[in-house]
């Protein structure tokens, strides 16, 4: 079976030089916290075009942390999108505010901004921007309506490692930009890990002090809300050691995308748009009103796929009594539609028209 993402063969030619990292933090003596972690945070923001990177333990925390920085609690209200898995909602609820959903662009499934000023209001403490399978998001324009009303804007670039909008980086386009760095992402740890980027020196202090109990000095907890959530040194050199190839897998990713895009050619098959100097492609995402079929069809012939994502965050049964009469319709038709292709940089040639083949033999005989 042709997997979605296949992590042995993407860590193998890298085996060595992860290990020998790996074994260098395990001879040093210090695991939280240290000098791995400090190279990794500058060398990290200096790739986004921001000033400081903050490192946690997930990308989870990275939201959640960005959102107390900016005063998410319990009375208050963030405006998130709704087709991203729950991941952003997820902190918003942890932090004890409410999610205020808006509907995507038809095109590419990002947050459609002629939907945004009418949800913003008193009670918003900031806008999530999802920059969705690789995809930006119309961010310059979120922003400049967000900033209207004084509302900042986070990037959740979960999926965007490396996305640019001119000469840019996903991470510096908004207030803050909050990454995951899950081994399945396009730089992905050997575990759980995430970031914060920002330009900011005063949220810098603030997000770098609630990831570690609130404390601006050591045992002095002085930030309400603080927690222990940090980057331990082992996956910060791991990252150290796969950030420079970041732009390379990218540019293969956009080759296989390409290839996609060019080759499949089936009137029940929507195919994404593709914009090769913007966006990077985490996920390679067809859409069908005959969706099941089509998976069962790639299954039986060694192809997988998945669904990102089933279910639109405000049909969650967590959030039955919270939202009800939200109504999301591109969203909800979207969720229905959307298939995931495998898409990663070891793929070869041979593979990418394997899945080419069997998009274009579905229903022919």
């Amino acid at each position: 079976m042709l997997q979605i993402n296949d992590l042995a063969r993407h860590h193998a030619p890298l085996a060595e030089a992860l290990a020998a990292r790996a074994q260098a933090v395990l001879a040093s003596g210090w695991y939280v916290l240290g000098p791995e972690v400090q190279a990794f945070e500058g060398a990290f923001a200096r790739y986004c075009g921001g000033d400081h990177a903050i490192g946690v333990a997930n990308g989870t925390d990275a939201l959640q942390l960005a959102l107390l920085a900016f005063g998410a609690g319990p009375g208050t209200e963030v405006v998130n999108v709704a087709n991203a898995g729950m991941y952003a909602t997820a902190a918003i609820l942890a932090t004890g505010a409410t999610p205020r959903f808006v509907d995507v662009r038809d095109d590419d499934l990002t947050l459609d901004v002629s939907a945004l000023a009418s949800v913003l209001g008193p009670a918003t403490r900031a806008v999530v921007a999802t920059h969705l399978y690789g995809r930006l998001a119309a961010i310059d324009d979120i922003v400049a309506l967000a900033s209207k009303v004084g509302v900042p804007v986070i990037e959740d670039c979960a999926q965007a490692h490396g996305a640019s909008l001119g000469n840019r980086r996903a991470g510096s386009l908004g207030a803050i930009g909050c990454f995951s760095f899950y081994p399945t992402k396009n730089l992905g740890a050997l575990g759980d890990g995430g970031a914060l980027v920002t330009s900011d020196p005063l949220l810098a202090t603030t997000l770098r002090s609630l990831r570690q109990y609130g404390w601006s000095a050591k045992y002095h907890a002085t930030l309400p809300h603080g927690r222990n959530s940090r980057l331990d040194e082992v996956q910060a050199a791991l990252l150290s050691v796969k950030l420079p190839h970041l732009d390379g897998w990218n540019a293969r990713r956009m080759a296989i995308a390409s290839h996609y895009s060019s080759g499949i050619a089936h009137d029940a098959i929507r195919l994404p748009e593709l914009r090769p100097n913007r966006d990077v492609v985490h996920l390679y995402v067809v859409r069908s009103g005959r969706r099941e079929a089509l998976r069962k069809h790639l299954a039986a012939r060694g192809i997988a796929s998945e669904v990102h994502y089933p279910i639109p965050d405000h049909r969650q049964p967590v959030l039955a009594h919270a939202v009800t009469g939200t109504s999301l319709p591109v969203t909800e038709r979207a969720c229905g539609e959307v298939l995931t292709l495998p898409c990663f940089p070891e793929m070869t040639d041979a593979e990418v028209d394997d899945v080419v083949k069997a998009c274009n033999a579905w229903g022919r005989r």
